[in-house]
Order: C-alpha cells, then structure tokens, then sequence
C-alpha cells in the first residue's frame, strides 16, 4: 500500500508545480501577447457579424501590436468604451492625431484630431455607437488590434486595415 501513496504524493506534487508555473504564464501570455474576444452587436457590419443577431464573429485580439500604443488608419482595434470602463468596444481607426475628419453626427462638422487621440467609427453608420458620439479618443484607452476572425470556420481570414474612401480624414498632418 505505501507504493501507492508515494505514487499519489509525487503525482500531485509535479502537478502543482505544473500548475503554479502554468497559471502565471497564461495569464501573462492572454494579457500581454493576445486573446480572443466575441464581438456582439451591428456596428461593425459587414466586416465583422454580417449574419446579424444570427452569428457572433470570434477574433483574435493582438495586445503586442499595440503596445507603443502604434495603430493606423483603417485598423480595427478593440478599446475601453469612453462611455463605460466596464464594456470593451471594437471599431475602426478613421484618423489619427493632427488629422482633420469630417464627421458624421457629431456636434461639429470638421474635428481636428488632438495629440495623444484617434478618432474611431463603426462600419455600419446608423448602428454605432463612436467617435461621432463621444469624439476623440485617447490612445490609453486601446486595449488591442483585431487581426483575424477565428469563428465561425467559414469565416475564418485576416481583418485588413481598409479605410474606407469616403471616410478618409480631409486632411491628414504629416510626421
């Protein structure tokens, strides 16, 4: 009988030292590397939820992209709602700090990106909730870059970083 019990004592003991090296590697892995996130809602059809409230896309969210907090127009990038720390939102990257947009419902017509901001839009205009709403964003509050849808199987491809011709800042301050 003693066998046994040794065999129950170092079974355990390796899979708590497993465990505790495992556990931290994953969490830093999923908060520092990437993720996968279901996007909920309309707003960004027909990129992402073409079916509607039939389908839900899951992507793949790079948080290592976005470290330096570098993103550019056409993107589509996943950020604490302005509106609600608590929510996390996923839009596209229309413009950029120094450009001038011209919006879409905002109170003003013309904005002129500030330093240290990106202006942000669904895809599907009548439908989201964006910079049109809340204006500029801040650059902190990105949280990560969608770059591949990963279900359903028959969606499966990479998110370009498209910006659509019409949606294009006026005009765009150089670096």
């Amino acid at each position: 009988m003693m066998p046994a019990q040794g065999f129950g004592r170092r079974y355990m003991k390796a899979f708590l030292k497993g465990f505790f090296v495992a556990v931290p590697v994953t969490v830093t892995f999923l908060d520092q590397v990437a993720c996968v996130a279901r996007v909920e809602g309309a707003s960004m059809q027909p990129s992402l939820n073409p079916g509607g409230s039939h389908s839900s896309d899951v992507v793949l969210l790079n948080h290592w992209k976005v470290r330096n907090y570098e993103v550019q127009r056409g993107d589509i990038v996943s950020l604490v709602s302005p509106k609600n720390p608590e929510q996390k939102i996923i839009k596209r990257v229309i413009a950029l700090e120094g450009d001038i947009i011209k919006t879409m419902g905002h109170k003003n017509r013309y904005v002129k990106v500030p330093r240290g901001h990106m202006w942000v839009e669904g895809d599907h205009h009548g439908h989201s909730f964006d910079s049109n709403a809340f204006g500029p964003v801040s650059l902190g509050l990105l949280h990560a870059h969608a770059t591949h849808i990963l279900w359903p199987p028959e969606r499966w491809q990479r998110l370009e970083s498209i910006l659509p011709p019409e949606r294009a800042p006026v005009q765009i301050e150089e670096k």
